[in-house]
């Protein structure tokens, strides 16, 4: 596994041991962060990688421009791999690492961007939604995922087994606009 493309471009990351994670694809990453970068929103971006494992959509942001970003994990061998993956690109300054169930935290996060990529039988996207607040959800899941009131799903691909679903926050009286329509 390596970071596809950015400043940290090619750089090797390390995955935890087990099956506990299931890292995030080059295909796949690529495809999220080309729409990203196309829409624009990702520059000085901040950005929360849920359920972040060897943390590399986080890393993948970074890499791409994006400001600072908040990793959180609760598998101990997951946040070992991410340790390892942050101090060995050098960016202990533009994250912050919680050791913590998702679910938990999704209240307290003041971020632009969150990337959540459960496991695939997770069942809690409309309480982890409900709870987010940030603008922009990138979403990875074995099926689809239905926008939950306050949300619009602005766009969906599939890739093998996975899904990825862009959801945006609907402010009132506003239509949704499509930041990933690329």
């Amino acid at each position: 596994m390596r970071v596809v493309a950015g400043e940290l471009g090619g750089r090797r990351l390390v995955a935890p041991d087990g099956t506990s994670t299931r890292p995030t694809t080059d295909r796949v990453r690529e495809a999220i962060f080309n729409s990203l970068g196309s829409a624009g929103v990702l520059e000085d971006a901040l950005v929360a990688d849920l359920f972040a494992g060897s943390g590399s959509i986080g890393i993948e942001a970074l890499s791409r421009g994006a400001e600072h970003c908040v990793f959180v994990e609760r598998d101990r061998r997951a946040l070992r791999a991410l340790e390892e993956n942050i101090d060995s690109l050098d960016l202990n300054s533009r994250v912050k690492v919680l050791a913590a169930d998702a679910n938990s935290v999704a209240g307290r996060l003041d971020v632009d961007i969150v990337f959540a990529d459960p496991p695939y039988d997770f069942d809690g996207w409309d309480r982890l939604l409900g709870a987010l607040r940030a603008g922009l959800v990138v979403a990875e899941s074995g099926a689809e995922i239905e926008a939950p009131d306050g949300w619009a799903t602005i766009r969906t691909r599939k890739y093998g087994r996975t899904r990825v679903t862009f959801l945006e926050r609907i402010v009132p009286d506003e239509q949704p606009t499509s930041p990933a329509d690329s």
